[in-house]
């Protein structure tokens, strides 16, 4: 077996036309039929053990089509989504290769700006995003797709893997996308500042509080250990709101975090209110009351109407 890896290179995994530069095609056809090869795709083969490794099959679905991994598969190289068994990879469109069980093929003219991440060969995640979003919202799409391909938009934009701007320009490119007007307003949502659902359900429901002046998302505020964004601001009472996701604010050293950066707001003069997930969805209403009596508290007013 150690043998037969060597052979195969570092992607453990080879043509059968590379091999035989090195062993005589009956040994490679004597090794398929006693199992110290299998194939993965016509031409192309691997080691036993390594079959269901996720990183070989994709180096294996590239070299078999002669194109970059694109879409789902696109998004797992640049770790916004899971790796899913079933591999997408684009060629031109006068290509003859065809999907298989295990491989869907997608034909479409190629970007110029390939990107190569973890030795594999993809589209940039501009481009993944917006062909992964258009297959999701397909009539055929399972129903979980929608969803899977929004979160890894906010995904892509809360690690700066992406601009807004990148995946709204790849968008431009594609009017007759599938679910086009929901990215539209998805990348809206994230340029001004919501980077991920809590922050867009608090931005509907909870930070436009009747009343009260509109607030600044994503403020930017100087501390002595750097600079900080606030979710939302009101800087003119120095009054913040930060919406607490479990994802970012769970554990316990992410608490620890927030409430050293509360307190070093609060020698500045700000106050910040923090609303978990279930208080934010569970009782807008009440949050918003709660913003509105603290601003009005620190403006010097009393409360004039009832925002509810």
């Amino acid at each position: 077996m150690h043998e037969v890896l060597e052979l195969l290179g570092p992607t453990r995994m080879s043509s059968t036309a590379t091999l035989s530069r090195f062993v005589a095609p009956r040994t490679i056809g004597r090794w398929l039929a006693g199992g110290r090869l299998v194939q993965l795709h016509p031409g192309w083969v691997t080691v036993p053990d390594l079959v269901d490794d996720w990183t070989v099959r994709a180096h294996a679905a590239a070299s078999y089509c002669g194109g970059p991994l694109s879409h789902w598969s696109a998004l797992a190289v640049h770790g916004l989504v899971e790796e899913y068994t079933r591999l997408h990879v684009t060629v031109p469109p006068g290509s003859r290769v065809r999907s298989a069980p295990w491989l869907r093929v997608h034909r479409s003219r190629l970007p110029c700006g390939l990107t190569t991440a973890r030795g594999l060969v993809t589209t940039p995640a501009s481009r993944a995003l917006v062909d992964t979003w258009g297959d999701a919202h397909r009539t055929t799409a399972m129903r979980a797709s929608p969803g899977l391909a929004r979160a890894a938009v906010l995904r892509a934009v809360q690690r700066r893997s992406v601009q807004p701007t990148q995946v709204a320009a790849e968008l431009d490119r594609r009017p007759n996308l599938p679910g086009r007007a929901a990215l539209h307003e998805l990348l809206r949502l994230v340029a001004g500042g919501s980077r991920s659902e809590l922050e867009i359900f608090g931005l509907q429901h909870i930070l436009a509080v009747p009343g009260l002046p509109e607030c600044r998302r994503q403020h930017r505020v100087h501390l002595p250990d750097g600079p900080v964004l606030l979710d939302a601001a009101w800087p003119e009472v120095l009054l913040a709101v930060e919406l607490d996701g479990a994802a970012f604010h769970g554990s316990e050293e992410a608490r620890k975090r927030d409430l050293r950066r509360d307190a070093t707001l609060a020698v500045l003069g700000w106050q910040t209110l923090r609303f978990s997930y279930r208080r934010a969805t569970s009782d807008p209403t009440g949050c918003r009351a709660q913003i509105a009596e603290i601003y009005r508290h620190r403006l010097g007013n009393a409360p004039q109407t009832d925002i509810r």
